[in-house]
């Protein structure tokens, strides 16, 4: 598979807007700092994929390519596939693997939803906080089903209901300002849109994945090793929350996010509570 011209399709377009371009672009700056935020996440997620040597290995949404390059090494150097709709993480991604001699990992800018993967070219997908972005999730895991050979493996790790997910809910009602915020959709692409095992079951099987197990992880996040570093990283993620406030109304938003993550404050960093699910099936 060589590089392509980027297809994304109709009802993916506001995303691969957002993590093409701005948004992709603080990502990528900030790529360590949420690949130190999901750490805890990150042993439980490999081991779920029991890699084995020479294995193929699609890794969705890789973002910066962290989960990519762990998948070479696990496998003794079998090739890694990571996909991403975001340009500039993807840079990120290929330098990495480049100045840590991989030669076995690839990363093209892609749709999962629609890419054309060559049929049954994998052993193992993955996908780290990226599946529950699918505007069109049953039809992106049909296509990546068609990917996997016949009794290949797919994991995700995906958030679990925001009432578990105490670090959401923080900074949401500390930037919120004493706004009252609108709820996206449940089924809307977002951070919460897998978090129903029910939801999960639903769309995998009808994707043609088995029944999928989900495995219960509650975890801790470390945002920053300070408050300092904590604020600089979420105040940028989610300047969103307060591009609509005037002045003082930022600076008060600003104010409680930076109080909030004070208390958080721990010896290993400014420490949030966090639950996720490790989905995992196979194709039949």
């Amino acid at each position: 598979m060589g590089s392509r011209t980027l297809h994304v399709d109709p009802s993916n377009a506001e995303q691969a807007r957002a993590w093409d371009g701005e948004e992709g672009a603080y990502w990528a700056e900030h790529a360590a700092d949420f690949d130190r935020a999901v750490h805890a996440y990150q042993q439980p997620f490999l081991e779920a994929a029991h890699f084995q040597r020479g294995e193929r290995v699609l890794d969705i949404g890789c973002g910066a390519g962290l989960t990519s390059r762990a998948a070479a090494r696990l496998t003794a150097g079998g090739p890694v596939l990571g996909v991403d709709l975001s340009g500039p993480m993807l840079r990120v991604a290929r330098r990495e693997a480049e100045r840590q001699g991989l030669d076995s990992v690839r990363h093209e800018q892609a749709d999962a939803q629609t890419y054309p993967f060559d049929e049954a070219s994998f052993d193992v997908a993955i996908s780290r906080c990226g599946a529950m972005f699918f505007a069109d999730p049953v039809a992106a895991f049909r296509n990546i089903a068609r990917a996997l050979r016949p009794g290949g493996r797919l994991v995700l790790l995906v958030w679990q209901d925001v009432s578990r997910n105490e670090w959401f809910r923080s900074f949401v009602t500390a930037l919120a300002a004493g706004r009252e915020l609108n709820a996206p959709p449940p089924d809307a692409p977002g951070p919460f849109s897998l978090s129903d095992p029910d939801v999960v079951r639903e769309r995998l099987v009808a994707a043609g994945f088995r029944t999928p197990r989900l495995d219960d992880f509650d975890l801790p996040m470390i945002f920053g090793r300070t408050p300092d570093d904590a604020f600089a990283f979420i105040s940028g993620m989610l300047t969103w929350m307060v591009e609509d406030l005037d002045e003082a109304g930022r600076a008060r938003a600003h104010a409680a996010l930076r109080a909030d993550l004070e208390a958080h404050a721990a010896p290993e960093g400014v420490r949030y509570d966090s639950a996720a699910w490790v989905v995992t099936t196979t194709r039949p």
